[in-house]
């Protein structure tokens, strides 16, 4: 194990939400990162009337709300279980699904929208999968290669000549064909379960249990191949306007620091039927006529989100910060609006995490400058990590 657990995985969701500094905070499970229209209203309503104004994105293509009351917490879950956002009261932290940007739209080998669907309800028709942790992190990869490096427990990533299943971000060696792969994939998830059972049930991620990939590709079956190299995760995810296969057009805008107000929820739901959310903190307006990707682009950009792959926005993030969190030494997230449009960001604007305090939540993976408040101003890293 890489770390030894001592309490619980207690990551919030829907139900079990986390105790912050400006109330309680609820994650939504948000399978693929697929919202309908509908859904992003029932998301809007429950923000303004319920808590802080805005939804959070997250680096698991989720979404939060904060600063809820704990006595609207069960309005929330009912709420989010009429819109089709809480189908399992019993299985809604573990429903961590990130599929690839514009499958079945644009590029890869495979449509892996309904993989995502098959998994998310074979999980739900366990009720053994309950008792994954919170943690837990599937990923299904059409073979563009954009999700299977973001850590994930279990995954798919399709290939020329069938599908491999990962395990702990590597290639198992093992091999299906697109229309079984949720089999194998579910199977592969009742075995880290059955393993982590084994291994004392305190393991929050496959990479934690001793000789993990290993054993739990043997509860599965044999390797068929050889191991093929897993894409690392890309820095950034696509900005700005794909074409898709079918010649429509789908918009993807940078959300600055992950947060959208409900007026800006509201307008996505207008633009389009089903948006998606990725683990980049930006949003895909997908199947858009040529004639309406102009108006549409500057409505979204009016309110802040952003289409310039240029823009310092993309290689800034940050933890809560004051006033969500009763740690932090600093208003981060103001901080960091102020640094950005005076053109003030510290190491050159490289890529940088701004954090409240050492625990540096929210940090994303790779190359990043830390920018970690002190109470007495920001100490910026001199090295990356």
């Amino acid at each position: 194990m890489t770390a030894a657990r001592t309490r619980a995985d207690a990551c919030p969701g829907a139900l079990q939400t986390h105790a912050a500094a400006d109330g309680a905070l609820a994650r939504v499970r948000v399978p693929g990162g697929l919202l309908t229209a509908d859904q992003l209203r029932v998301l809007a309503a429950a923000a303004r009337e319920l808590g802080d104004g805005g939804l959070e994105l997250t680096s698991r293509g989720n979404v939060q709300l904060r600063g809820l009351a704990e006595d609207d917490v069960p309005a929330l879950g009912d709420r989010l279980a009429g819109a089709g956002l809480l189908p399992s009261a019993t299985h809604e932290r573990v429903r961590n699904v990130l599929a690839s940007t514009l499958s079945g739209r644009s590029g890869g080998l495979v449509a892996v929208r309904p993989w995502v669907a098959a998994f998310d309800a074979g999980l739900q028709a366990d009720p053994a999968l309950a008792e994954l942790p919170g943690r837990f992190l599937a990923t299904l990869d059409d073979g563009r290669g954009d999700v299977s490096g973001l850590g994930g427990d279990v995954g798919l990533l399709a290939l020329d000549d069938g599908v491999a299943l990962l395990l702990g971000g590597t290639d198992s060696g093992l091999r299906t064909t697109a229309d079984d792969a949720v089999d194998l994939l579910l199977a592969a998830t009742r075995a880290f379960l059955d393993e982590r059972t084994e291994q004392g049930g305190a393991a929050w991620r496959l990479t934690e249990l001793a000789d993990g990939r290993a054993r739990v590709a043997a509860r599965v079956g044999m390797p068929t191949a050889e191991p093929v190299a897993v894409p690392a995760a890309p820095v950034l995810g696509p900005v700005g306007a794909a074409e898709q296969d079918d010649g429509r057009i789908a918009l993807i805008g940078v959300v600055p620091l992950g947060r959208l107000t409900a007026d800006q929820v509201e307008l996505l739901a207008r633009l389009a039927p089903e948006v998606q959310v990725t683990p980049w903190r930006s949003v895909v307006v997908p199947d858009l006529a040529y004639d309406r990707v102009d108006d549409a682009a500057v409505d979204l950009h009016r309110t802040g989100i952003v289409f310039d792959e240029a823009s310092p926005w993309l290689r800034v993030t940050a933890c809560a910060g004051r006033p969500g969190c009763a740690k932090s030494l600093a208003d981060v997230r103001a901080d960091v609006v102020t640094a950005v449009l005076s053109g003030d960001l510290p190491a050159d604007g490289a890529r940088q995490h701004w954090a409240g305090c050492e625990r540096r939540c929210g940090r994303p993976r790779g190359d990043v400058v830390d920018v970690v408040a002190t109470g007495a101003g920001y100490r910026v890293s001199s090295t990356r990590t």
